[in-house]
């Protein structure tokens, strides 16, 4: 049996935090069910998870108390070494908001709200069963 797969959250408001886990803990996808969500309240605690641990992908709020989601996105792309797939999730929902955060290195955008179906089919698509 393999390890599940980990998410790194990074969510500054605890009521999407708590969303987000319960969906997970209810999805019918088995890879998104049984993934190990690990979250993040800040820009500096998702650095500190970064450095600490290997995820499988990342779902990132972009407004955040400590500065904008999208500087970690550039960051991790910058680096050229391999890294898991991000998933911006964000209220801006216009499209030159997707266009910069897909341009920040992104590889997705899901915009709240949002319906569980939508985030677990997202998760799904982008967490790869080995």
């Amino acid at each position: 049996m393999s390890e599940p797969h980990r998410i790194l959250l990074v969510e500054d408001e605890e009521l999407n935090r708590m969303l987000v886990k319960a969906v997970l803990a209810r999805a019918t996808v088995a890879a998104v069910r049984d993934a190990e969500l690990v979250d993040a309240a800040t820009l500096a605690a998702a650095r500190e998870c970064l450095a600490d641990s290997d995820f499988d992908l990342i779902l990132l709020d972009i407004n955040l108390p400590d500065g904008n989601g999208l500087n970690l996105a550039r960051e991790l792309a910058a680096t050229g070494e391999p890294r898991p797939p991000v998933v911006a999730v964000t209220a801006s929902v216009l499209p030159q908001d997707q266009k910069a955060a897909l341009e920040a290195g992104c590889d997705d955008f899901l915009d709240k709200p949002y319906a569980a179906a939508d985030l677990v089919a997202t998760i799904a698509r982008h967490l790869r069963s080995d």
